[in-house]
């Protein structure tokens, strides 16, 4: 049997938020560690933003290769042998231009960077995927055609907007959520795998605050989640998928985890100040929990 996991999502440089998650890895040595996303300061102020603002000291190494580098090797040298593996994916609101430091930290073995890998850990895949559809905001790092070019009302094409590295025009224009995940798992049996998305499935643990709102008098959609990741669930069953994104679906809704026929599709989104941490074993899924500290 696996050892237990944490699932945190969207902590956006918000140190508080990772002084909570460090203690309670120390405290409770889990066996891995799952970051699903948004999980730097927005924009360009790494080095000099956020976290500084916040009490840590300035660092020309930035968030990642300064205060996440320093803290992660930390955790490692109290831990020993319990260090847990951490497996990590940025979102559509960390600047893929920090995509270097992210791998100079998997090549210190800090953590492992997933995205558009698997990763074979404790008789699990794992899987990672950093894609959205597109959104109304204009950082499209990580933004893809969902199933088709078509783009909802309000949002701008990942074609818009703008990036903090070269993309191929082919990709940016042709490419889809749903042609990356069948590149990605392929013929792979994923009866024991945990796939590690930022998107939220269309329909579930997706609910954005948009009641009532419309654009050209068109109304829309309230659900804002992936359609290919929902048809890609439904048709694959995975063992277990955990999303974040969606910062307000829990607290409208209610629910931070939904089951897609045989899969288990567990949210660490959230809106308030709190660290939402996800507690799950992927043996026991039924069994998941969530708690704001």
């Amino acid at each position: 049997m696996a050892p237990p996991c944490l699932f945190a999502s969207d902590l956006h440089g918000r140190i508080e938020r990772y002084r909570s998650l460090f203690a309670v890895i120390e405290a409770e040595r889990p066996g891995a560690v799952f970051l699903g996303g948004d999980l730097l300061p927005s924009g360009f102020g790494l080095a000099n933003g956020l976290g500084a603002r916040q009490g840590e000291p300035d660092d020309e190494a930035g968030f990642v290769g300064g205060f996440l580098a320093r803290h992660l090797a930390r955790l490692r040298e109290a831990l020993g042998q319990d260090y847990p593996a951490v497996f990590a994916i940025l979102g559509n609101d960390d600047p893929r231009v920090e995509e270097e430091a992210v791998r100079e930290l998997e090549a210190l073995g800090l953590w492992h960077y997933a995205h558009n890998r698997r990763i074979d850990w404790s008789g699990f895949a794992v899987y990672g995927y950093s894609c959205v559809p597109p959104t109304p905001f204009q950082l499209k790092d990580w933004e893809r055609y969902d199933v088709s070019r078509f783009v909802d009302p309000g949002c701008c094409s990942p074609e818009e907007g703008w990036r903090t590295v070269p993309v191929d025009a082919h990709d940016t224009r042709y490419k889809t959520i749903e042609g990356d995940l069948e590149a990605l798992t392929g013929d792979d049996d994923l009866s024991r795998a945990v796939i590690l998305f930022h998107s939220p499935p269309y329909g579930a643990l997706d609910r954005a605050a948009l009641d009532g709102r419309s654009v050209d008098h068109v109304p829309l959609d309230v659900h804002v989640g992936s359609i290919a990741i929902q048809r890609f669930i439904l048709r694959r069953s995975p063992l277990v998928t955990l999303h974040g994104h969606v910062h307000e679906s829990a607290r409208l809704t209610g629910e931070w985890r939904a089951q897609l026929g045989g899969t288990h599709a567990l949210s660490a989104a959230h809106d308030g100040p709190e660290l939402a941490l996800v507690r799950f074993d992927p043996d026991r899924r039924g069994a998941a929990t969530r708690t704001l500290i």
